[in-house]
């Protein structure tokens, strides 16, 4: 397992009195808030739960985390992340993948059964397919190890700013955009096929929303990447991210996934969604006038 100090290389170190601040027990839901005296900016109301069986990484990124405005809660392993999660409901999951008694992906499964939460994977397998596994079971995005906290700090910004976000340009004003029998409400940040609501994460329906602000029109990976996940690709790796939310949507909202109708490849370039046709609706019918003798 890597070292404390390779995980946070290029970071600033705690200092004493950060240090005696981060052995406090894990804070319950009202005893996590943040210390205003800790951080010049108001104190966010997003609550993050840190899960990593390394308690040096758990108390530096519950320090940092603390002192730029979140409530963070920490757990040391898969089930306590489980009941800390039901137990405070937070708003972004940061989870480790090695970890004791229930791993990572089983931790992010069971996540999913039951919410849409954000959650960022910490991952120190080099193997890029270990690392897409986490995505393919629902992660929003995943940070290698050894990380800098900053890196991390940023992608939970960008996250959090995705799943609140306001509509995207190129959206009716009504916020509603049907596609046969597919409707697309950006205000609640829904979907629905008929009456049936299909649960999508925050990034997922970024995705969803980004691609249909410009139906018809292709994507590139890495615009993709730098409008829904806020960085740049870096390695070819990092575009595997929205190739493989790409995969999910199409599970989710494809009557055949396997040939899109909807989400389609542009080859050699990226994603687009299908052209949207604003088609009038039909007029009313109005019963026939009886006549005489009819």
């Amino acid at each position: 397992m890597n070292s404390p100090g390779e995980l946070f290389s290029g970071a600033v170190a705690p200092s004493e009195s950060e240090r005696s601040r981060s052995t406090a027990p894990p804070p319950g839901p009202a005893a996590s808030r943040s210390n205003p005296r800790m951080s010049a900016t108001p104190a966010a109301k997003e609550t993050i739960l840190v899960v990593d069986d390394e308690a040096s990484i758990r108390r530096i990124l519950e320090t940092r985390l603390s002192m730029i405005g979140y409530q963070v809660v920490t757990a040391c392993d898969g089930e306590e992340a489980i009941e800390a999660f039901r137990r405070t409901g937070p708003d972004l999951v940061v989870l480790d993948v090695m970890m004791p008694k229930l791993d990572g992906y089983g931790v992010c499964q069971e996540l999913r059964r039951e919410s849409d939460v954000p959650i960022v994977m910490l991952t120190a397998l080099g193997d890029v397919a270990d690392r897409i596994t986490g995505l393919e079971l629902g992660a929003d995005d995943y940070v290698v190890k050894p990380f800098s906290p900053k890196e991390l700090e940023a992608r939970i910004r960008c996250v959090l700013r995705r799943v609140e976000k306001e509509p995207a340009s190129g959206i009716p004003t009504t916020g509603v955009i049907q596609v046969g029998d597919l409707r697309i409400d950006t205000n609640k940040r829904q979907v629905f096929q008929g009456d049936e609501r299909i649960r999508l994460t925050g990034m997922e329906f970024s995705l969803l929303e980004l691609l249909v602000s410009r139906s018809g029109e292709p994507f590139s990976r890495g615009e993709i990447l730098r409008q829904v996940w806020g960085y740049t690709p870096e390695r070819h790796v990092d575009t595997r991210v929205v190739d493989v939310h790409i995969s999910r949507l199409r599970s989710k909202l494809e009557q055949d996934p396997a040939n899109p109708e909807l989400i389609l490849t542009a080859r050699g370039t990226g994603y687009l969604f299908q052209r949207i046709v604003d088609t009038p609706s039909p007029e009313p019918r109005t019963a026939p006038v009886a006549t005489e003798g009819a």
